[in-house]
C-alpha cells in the first residue's frame, strides 16, 4: 500500500484463461523428458558396461528411445482419457440434477458457501446469480473441482509426453555414441546429472516447491539408476566374456 492509499508495485497474479491446461501441458513435458533422461541414460550405460561397441549402443539406445515414447504417449492418452471421461460424466449428471430438481441444488450451492464462511443470506443471494449466470459451472466448480471450458485434453498431454520424452532421450543417446570411447562415459554421466538438475528445477518451479530438494532428488535417483544399470551391464559382459 502506498503512501496515497492506492495499491503499490505487487507482482502480478496469472489470471488469465487456459493457465490450468498449459501448466498440465508443461508438467508432463517436464515428466517426460525427464523419464527420457532417466530410463534412456540406463539403457545406454547398461550396454556400455558389458561393450564398448558404438553400433550396439545407437542401437539399444534408439530402441529405447522410440519404445518410450511411444508408451509415455500411449499411457498418457489412455491416463487422461479416463480422466476426461469421468468428468464429462460428473458434469453430465450435475446438469441431470440442476434440470431435475433445481432448488434443492440452489440449496446445495448455498450450503456449499455458507461452508466457505459466508453468512446464509449473503450465501444465498451469491448462488442465486451464479446459478442465472452458469448454473452448471457454478455447480461444477464448487462442488466437483472442475471447469467445464477446460477439460482436460488426452492428446495434448500425449504429445507432450512424447516430444518431452524424445528430447530428453536424446540427449544421453547422443552423448554416448558421438564422444571418443574413452570419454563418452564421464560425458553421458554429466550430460544426464545436469539436464536431471534442471528438469527438478522445472518441475519445483511450477509446482511452487522447494528447489534445493526438487533438484537433489532429482538427481539422486537419477545417479543411481545410471550407477546399478552400468553394474548390471559390467556383471554381465564379465559373465558372457
Amino acid at each position: 500500500m502506498t503512501a496515497d492509499g492506492t495499491a503499490g508495485d505487487a507482482p502480478a497474479e496469472p489470471h488469465h484463461e487456459g493457465l490450468g491446461s498449459r501448466l498440465n501441458w508443461l508438467r508432463a513435458g517436464v515428466l517426460g523428458a525427464n523419464d527420457g533422461v532417466v530410463s534412456t541414460a540406463g539403457l545406454v550405460l547398461g550396454v556400455a558396461g558389458a561393450t564398448d561397441d558404438a553400433t550396439a549402443l545407437l542401437t539399444a539406445g534408439l530402441a529405447g528411445l522410440l519404445a518410450g515414447s511411444l508408451s509415455m504417449a500411449a499411457g498418457e492418452y489412455v491416463s487422461v482419457s479416463t480422466q476426461r471421461d469421468s468428468e464429462r460424466a460428473a458434469l453430465a449428471l450435475e446438469q441431470e440434477e440442476l434440470t431435475r430438481t433445481p432448488e434443492a441444488e440452489l440449496e446445495e450451492l448455498a450450503g456449499l458457501y455458507r461452508d466457505k464462511g459466508l453468512s446464509p443470506a449473503l450465501a444465498l443471494e451469491v448462488a442465486t446469480q451464479l446459478t442465472a449466470h452458469d448454473a452448471l459451472g457454478a455447480h461444477a466448480e464448487t462442488e466437483l473441482g472442475i471447469d467445464p471450458d477446460e477439460l482436460t485434453n488426452p492428446w495434448q498431454a500425449a504429445w507432450a509426453s512424447f516430444l518431452s520424452f524424445t528430447v530428453g532421450a536424446l540427449l544421453p543417446l547422443l552423448a554416448m555414441v558421438l564422444p571418443p570411447a574413452w570419454i563418452r562415459l564421464y560425458v553421458t554421466v554429466g550430460a544426464v546429472l545436469a539436464a536431471l538438475a534442471l528438469c527438478g528445477w522445472v518441475s519445483a518451479r511450477l509446482g511452487r516447491a522447494p528447489v534445493p530438494a526438487a533438484v537433489l532428488r532429482n538427481v539422486a535417483g537419477g545417479a543411481v539408476a545410471m550407477g546399478v544399470t552400468y553394474l548390471a551391464g559390467a556383471l554381465l559382459g564379465a559373465a558372457g566374456g
